[in-house]
Parts: structure tokens; C-alpha cells; sequence
């Protein structure tokens, strides 16, 4: 088996809001800060933010400015480490375009929490990865990807599912931890196994 290469791209437009119109989403800082560790932890190659806003990609800008080369590297240079994997993005085509350079054969992978749209159980996204297949993996932000984007896709995969009363409302780095160690962890049975 090979060394998974994945991607990730956490997604600000095209995106929709609670009734369902397409925008732009604001970036929240701890979406870059968890999601970026939570990469580096699983050996993600590289973690994209598309916000097309200026305003928007200037504050990250600034963020990364202090954690890289301000006083926040000196204070905890794991974070550092963590942050060089991101890079913010004007357009998803953007991203496509750098990660196509050094990895042509690349399947698209959207994550959607709504039921009815999967093609793409975690158990074969697992297989796929861990066979050699290359992927970038597309997680939304505000209320999901917008559904040109889902159909863009070459699959979607199977959501979260809750396990009360169908609740499902997870933080999008909540959601990308759960998935990043469907994917690429160590699988739980194998503790089970060996305590035996």
C-alpha cells in the first residue's frame, strides 16, 4: 500500500445560507487554526481555504503572518508547523489548478451532511486512498456546498450519521476530525484486536 495523497479544501463560496441562497461565508479563525492541525496530524498534503472575498483573504493573511513569522512561532511553533500547509485561495479553480501540477489524476470528493446524495461509502473512499488514488477532499462551510458544486463532483460522500433523534448539525471541524480518521486513521478495530 501507498501513502495516502490527500487533500484538503474547506470552502466559502460557493456556499448557501439557511434558505438556501448561494454566498460567500465569512472565515472563522478556528476553522484555519484546527482543520490545519488536524491535516498536519494525518498527514494531509495540503489544505486549501477558497474565500473569495479580499477583505477576507487579507485577514487570514494577517493571521498567518503573526503564527508563521510573529510572536505566535515563537509561542507555540507546533502551530507553525501546522499553518504552512495552508494556503488561501481565491476559487476552488485555483486550487485545482496548483494541486493538478504535481498530482494529475485527481478525484474530486464533496462532503455533504444532508442524506440522499452519496456515491461514496467511507469504507471505498478508504480503499480508494490507501490504493493510490489521489483526492481532494471539498468540505463547506455555512449551510454546505452549493449544489453546483456538489454536482461538479466526481462523488460525494456518505455523511455523518447522528445518532439522535436525526440530529446533525456538526461544526465543519468536527465533521472534517471524523473524517480525516475514517479515512486515514488507524482502524479502531485494530485495538480491539490486539487487546485480545
Amino acid at each position: 500500500m501507498t501513502s495516502p495523497t490527500l487533500y484538503l479544501a474547506l470552502i466559502h463560496y460557493p456556499v448557501i445560507n439557511k434558505e438556501g441562497r448561494i454566498i460567500a461565508s465569512s472565515i472563522t479563525n478556528l476553522d484555519l487554526h484546527d482543520i490545519a492541525r488536524l491535516a498536519r496530524t494525518y498527514g494531509v498534503r495540503r489544505y486549501y481555504v477558497v474565500q473569495p472575498l479580499k477583505d477576507q483573504r487579507e485577514l487570514v493573511k494577517e493571521l498567518l503572518k503573526y503564527w508563521q513569522s510573529g510572536h505566535g512561532r515563537v509561542y507555540n511553533p507546533d502551530r507553525e508547523e501546522a499553518l504552512r500547509l495552508l494556503r488561501v485561495v481565491p476559487a476552488l479553480s485555483v486550487a485545482l489548478r496548483e494541486i493538478r501540477e504535481e498530482t494529475p489524476q485527481l478525484t474530486l470528493v464533496a462532503t455533504e451532511a444532508r442524506a440522499g446524495r452519496a456515491t461514496l461509502s467511507f469504507a471505498a473512499a478508504r480503499r480508494r486512498l490507501w490504493s493510490g488514488e489521489n483526492m481532494l477532499l471539498l468540505f463547506g462551510t455555512a449551510w454546505g456546498l452549493a449544489p453546483r458544486l456538489l454536482e461538479g463532483c466526481d462523488e460525494v460522500l456518505d455523511p455523518i450519521p447522528g445518532r439522535v433523534d436525526g440530529y446533525n448539525h456538526l461544526s465543519v471541524r468536527t465533521a472534517a476530525a471524523i473524517i480525516l480518521d475514517r479515512l486515514l486513521g488507524e482502524p479502531w478495530w485494530k485495538s480491539l484486536e490486539e487487546d485480545k
